[in-house]
């Protein structure tokens, strides 16, 4: 049915957080997108934070309601069972919530919101998932647990083949309504410059959070083998640790202050934007262990900057090894000291590897692609019923019942 032609469709966006890391930034881009498509949009975020002023910047209202977030720790079968009977005693007031809102569609940002995803359903509201992960460590049936849940979706996004095939792994159904949409990535407000080796230190940066799954202690030991060589290299450390994970960054710090590192590890924390540190920096390493897309490698590729990435699920998508960047054994220090070595004893390869980057990040993974497509999918969705849509409550009344 045509959308009746006295209103704006309007899309609820469900949200873990207020944080402003990977996939919530992602989000951001998504909500730009529904805007300039003339959507009028609602985020619910789980938890207050930064991200809501930049939610409300955008031109997007934002309600903070606490909801059930499916976490790391929980990913065991005890965990999922426990979460899930929390989740499903929240799904009667989050239909509650969606049919007083009543949007016309419901885009729920990532898997660890399942319980969004049966509120919508019971609300009749159509639904999309937007997947940003690839969980395929887990066991079988908890990976199952984990993914069920978007049976009920009207439809999937995906950020990579690597999501869509941890998806179709745990449960194959999901594959045919599952549609797979690159992120879409800022570039730098200036063009950015190549990198001008002088005679001080090389300076390497990691961009992520501080947690064992992104693996920056392997950034830390590939650093000191490179100075045991002697590289004068130091390491930038740009990122902070989720909320509990403060033990792995204290680990961080008192391996970065023993005597063969002492004074070369620093910890900017978290850097909003991060082109200044992209700019400070000579090579950028990825050693994340399972990325399934990983912003970061773009905008180093954007910013002209070689990439040294482990090869594992979403690095394999964005690096062309050994043209558009260095992929190393997951885990391996030795093996990124190695391709550090090799880039710093071929100034010639690293610049033509960071130039062929750009070129390539530039025709896959910009902005303009990605909004155009999240808007196709979350439109395509609607679907405009009898009810008596003229008679909606406005936003804000919504927002201060």
């Amino acid at each position: 049915m045509p959308a009746p032609v006295d209103r704006r469709p309007l899309a609820l966006v469900a949200n873990p957080s207020g944080d402003v890391y990977g996939s919530d930034l992602q989000m951001l881009e998504s909500v730009q997108a529904l805007i300039e498509d003339d959507f009028d949009v609602l985020v619910v975020l789980g938890a207050d934070g930064p991200l809501a002023g930049w939610l409300k910047a955008r031109g997007a209202d934002v309600m903070v309601r606490p909801f059930p977030v499916l976490r790391r720790a929980d990913a065991s079968l005890g965990g999922v069972v426990s979460l899930g009977w929390r989740g499903l005693r929240s799904v009667g007031w989050l239909s509650r919530l969606i049919r007083e809102i009543d949007p016309d569609v419901v885009y729920v940002n990532t898997v660890t919101l399942p319980w969004w995803i049966a509120a919508a359903r019971q609300a009749r509201v159509p639904v999309v998932c937007h997947v940003h992960e690839a969980e395929t460590t887990d066991g079988r049936l908890v990976r199952f647990g984990l993914n069920a849940p978007l049976l009920l979706a009207d439809g999937i996004i995906s950020i990579s083949r690597a999501s869509t095939g941890a998806l179709t792994s745990a449960v194959a159904a999901l594959g045919a309504k599952t549609v797979e949409v690159y992120n879409g990535v800022t570039q730098p407000p200036v063009e950015p410059t190549p990198v001008k080796r002088g005679s001080g230190p090389v300076t390497m940066s990691v961009v992520a959070r501080l947690s064992p799954r992104k693996a920056p202690d392997v950034a830390v030991e590939a650093t000191a083998i490179l100075r045991a060589r002697g590289h004068d290299v130091r390491l930038e450390l740009c990122g902070t640790p989720f909320e509990g994970y403060e033990w792995y960054e204290q680990q961080l710090r008192d391996r970065a202050h023993r005597d063969d590192l002492r004074g070369h590890v620093a910890f900017p924390g978290y850097v909003s934007p991060i082109w200044p540190a992209l700019e400070r920096a000579d090579i950028v390493l990825a050693p994340s262990l399972r990325e399934p897309f990983g912003n970061a490698v773009v905008e180093a590729q954007f910013a002209r900057r070689p990439v040294v990435a482990a090869a594992a699920l979403g690095h394999l998508e964005s690096i062309e090894d050994g043209r558009t960047g260095l992929l190393v054994t997951p885990g391996d220090p030795v093996a990124m000291a190695d391709a550090v070595e090799r880039l710093l004893d071929d100034p010639e390869l690293a610049h033509r590897m960071a130039e062929d980057a750009r070129a390539s990040a530039l025709q896959r993974f910009t902005l303009d692609r990605y909004r155009a497509e999240i808007a196709a999918n979350l439109r395509a969705r609607i679907r405009y019923g009898s009810r008596a849509r003229g008679a909606r409550r406005s936003r804000r009344e919504v927002l201060v019942h």
